[in-house]
């Protein structure tokens, strides 16, 4: 098949995107892929020719009769040769042979270059394009080479769309039989893959390969604008987005852009209002996973974030590094207009408000507005007269905590709030206040 030929970049481009719009037929036989149909019979002919033994179930070929026969014991579920230590049958002595080398540990194809054993010629054939760099699958869609042919058939998949693994509980559907298999532990909760350190358990070989980092602290992957270094590769493309701020990815409903598919994908579901995290304690159910992880903590009560200065606890890492900062007094976050300083974001954005006015959060009773949602509940309980916090001495409740942490000191007797003219100290700041219209009095 020629090549066709483009004078500019931009043209092969566009060549590209109309092939891959089109609809393409593959060879059963090679695998190659064709934007006719007359080519890909043409070409299923010569297959024909080369490999004249055809399965009258399935239609592949085979160049040797005897294939076609052992081929056919896939259909018929035949598997005449069984082995003597764990029973297990199969097809194909051949496949019994090297099956049998599971049992022994024998390993007889070894690789020239870096000695590595290997229980299968296939297996090593496949190595050492490791290390020759060979790949002689080539894609004549793209023009992407490949060193197994499985791969090239499984990449062949991206440009037809074709997924022909099926979840049997969802159905949802896949590309890789791999993919299909992580899946379905999202419906068994199978964890698998344990690590060797913490006990902590995976689903997917790669988490628990991108976990083990976490202790070892290995960091390969460097930004080499910030030097700021991470686990994976993934997580650094990512990071780089920020610095030459790209958003590849867009909602289709309000245009938001976004620098992670996932946060597209999250962020889809403020829109279709889908949940598919259920908590199986209480049934409530989440949009996103980690927030469901971290409502788990609310049943279990673990607290695995300890705080290395006072030693106190808490479910969430967010919530610890808010809490350090009242250690190291780090006000990180600065408003534009006034420069005052504030130890969380969601502080500064209640700030923001006292400037623009805003009042988003209304009573629904007597329409007072506030700056924030915090202070509205307190609002709402002078209507409804709930006093959820109660005193553990004298069992007296109060509508706010701050209110009870005030009543606190008329049993604990602490006074917080000196006179700095004749020493006398209050509990509450209101009651100093009143104190010192007693010494202006006196100057009168």
């Amino acid at each position: 098949m020629l090549l066709k030929v483009f004078s500019q970049k931009h043209y092969l481009n566009s060549h590209l995107q109309t092939l891959l719009k089109e609809k393409l037929y593959v060879c059963d036989i090679c695998y190659k892929a064709f934007l006719q149909l007359n080519e890909m019979e043409g070409n299923l002919q010569a297959d024909i020719k080369l490999k004249p033994h055809a399965c009258n179930i399935c239609y592949k070929t085979f160049s040797q009769r005897n294939h076609l026969q052992r081929h056919l014991w896939i259909h018929t579920k035949e598997k005449p040769y069984a082995c003597d230590i764990c029973n297990k049958a199969f097809s194909e002595r051949n496949t019994l042979k090297t099956h049998l080398r599971i049992h022994t540990k024998e390993k007889p194809h070894v690789c020239d270059i870096c000695s590595k054993a290997f229980s299968e010629r296939s297996t090593l054939k496949s190595h050492l394009r490791t290390h020759t760099k060979e790949k002689p699958y080539t894609c004549n869609i793209c023009i992407k080479n490949f060193s197994l042919q499985q791969h090239l058939k499984r990449h062949l998949r991206s440009h037809t769309k074709e997924k022909p693994y099926a979840c049997i509980i969802c159905c949802k559907a896949f590309s890789q039989s791999d993919g299909m298999r992580r899946h379905l532990r999202m419906h068994t909760k199978e964890k698998p893959y344990a690590c060797d350190i913490c006990n902590k358990n995976f689903p997917r070989q790669d988490y628990l390969k991108k976990h083990l980092r976490t202790h070892t602290r290995e960091k390969l992957h460097a930004c080499d604008i910030s030097s700021k270094a991470f686990y994976e590769h993934s997580t650094l493309k990512t990071h780089l987005r920020r610095h030459i701020k790209q958003k590849p990815y867009a909602c289709n409903i309000c245009n938001k852009i976004f620098t992670r598919h996932l946060h597209l994908k999250t962020h889809l579901r403020s829109h279709t209002k889908e949940k598919p995290y259920a908590c199986d304690v209480c049934y409530k159910a989440f949009s996103m996973q980690n927030i469901l992880w971290r409502h788990l903590r609310t049943h279990t009560k673990e607290k695995p974030h300890v705080c290395d200065i006072c030693s106190k606890a808490f479910s969430e890492r967010s919530t610890l590094k808010t809490h350090l900062r009242t250690h190291t007094k780090e006000k990180p976050y600065a408003c534009d207009i006034c420069i005052k300083k504030f130890s969380r974001q969601d502080y500064l954005k209640i700030h923001l408000r006292t400037h623009t006015k805003e009042k988003p959060y209304g009573c629904s009773i007597c329409n007072k507005a506030y700056f924030d949602n915090s202070t509205l509940k307190k609002h709402l309980r002078t209507h409804t007269n709930e006093k959820p916090y109660a005193c553990n001495v004298c069992n007296k409740s109060f509508s706010r905590q701050d209110y009870l942490k005030i009543h606190l000191r008329t049993h604990t007797k602490e006074k917080l709030y000196p006179c700095n003219i004749c020493n006398k100290a209050f509990s509450r700041q209101h009651d100093l206040k009143r104190h010192f219209r007693t010494h202006a009095k006196e100057k009168l």
